[in-house]
């Protein structure tokens, strides 16, 4: 497999690496066809999940890539890294204040964003969403790390990272879903929204890998881009929501699990 994607161009690869976790998306967001509800343990469990995944590909697949890039071209280690990641966070915050959306187990009226009377069904699929918009990103750029011959990255190491992402767009799909179908739509229209939170995945590694191979110089900046902005939906969404009911160790653990799991997958397969 990894022999058979090394032949296409970075583009192409990031494509089919995010189709997969569009894929995974959607395979989470089916389980509204059977159940109309999901277990809060679960839930928290499976958002500290992808928050540990999150965090552990921000430095294997990102972090340390841009250090070496950044050292390998004579240039200031510590700068693209930490000029990249603030830039990542701030980009963030910035679509946090202007996109409408909706955090799980919150009432309407603590929705974010610009003010609008969207209905609630639509802003919880947009606050999964704009989880998406980083770990899309992320796999592009480390694709087109891979394509610039950086030492540190690979395509396997980049599909490593697409697989890390894609498992945690699963417990990421039912917690659209799920919810959607629990506040009265239709079990296909439930399917409907959550696989369509991914969609944003496929769209953000294309421009990502692209961008990255018309501007090499700003390969470093953008790992670290996409690590600050992955990092940013972790702390900001992902550990606070998995905390808010009495599950606290369930969702520690969750996020430990995530962790070890994509650390797995970056240093054995990367």
């Amino acid at each position: 497999m990894i022999d058979w994607l090394s032949s296409f161009h970075p583009v192409f690869q990031a494509l089919v690496g995010t189709l997969f976790t569009w894929f995974m998306t959607a395979a989470g967001a089916s389980a509204v066809l059977l159940f109309k509800t999901v277990n809060r343990r679960l839930l928290d469990g499976m958002l500290g999940f992808a928050a540990g995944v999150m965090i552990a590909a921000s430095f294997w697949s990102l972090l340390a890539p841009s250090i070496e890039m950044a050292e390998a071209n004579g240039d200031l280690p510590w700068l693209p890294a930490v000029v990249g990641f603030m830039l990542g966070g701030g980009f963030l915050w910035v679509v946090d204040q202007l996109m409408p959306h909706l955090h799980l187990g919150l009432p309407i009226e603590k929705a974010e964003g610009i003010k609008t009377h969207w209905q609630r069904s639509i802003l919880l699929v947009l606050a999964i969403t704009l989880h998406n918009i980083p770990e899309g990103l992320a796999v592009g750029v480390a694709f087109g790390a891979a394509a610039a011959g950086i030492p540190a990255a690979s395509v396997a190491g980049a599909m490593a990272l697409a697989l890390g992402i894609g498992i945690q767009n699963f417990p990421e799909g039912a917690a659209v879903s799920v919810p959607l179908r629990r506040e009265g739509m239709g079990r296909w229209k439930s399917f409907f929204y959550g696989q369509l939170s991914g969609i944003v995945e496929p769209i953000a590694a294309v421009a990502g890998a692209a961008a990255v191979l018309f501007i090499r110089p700003l390969l470093p900046y953008a790992l670290a881009f996409a690590a600050g902005a992955m990092i940013y939906v972790v702390v900001e969404e992902l550990i606070p929501e998995s905390q808010q009911e009495n599950h606290t160790h369930i969702a520690t653990f969750g996020t430990m699990l995530g962790f070890a799991v994509m650390m797995l997958l970056d240093v054995a397969l990367g």
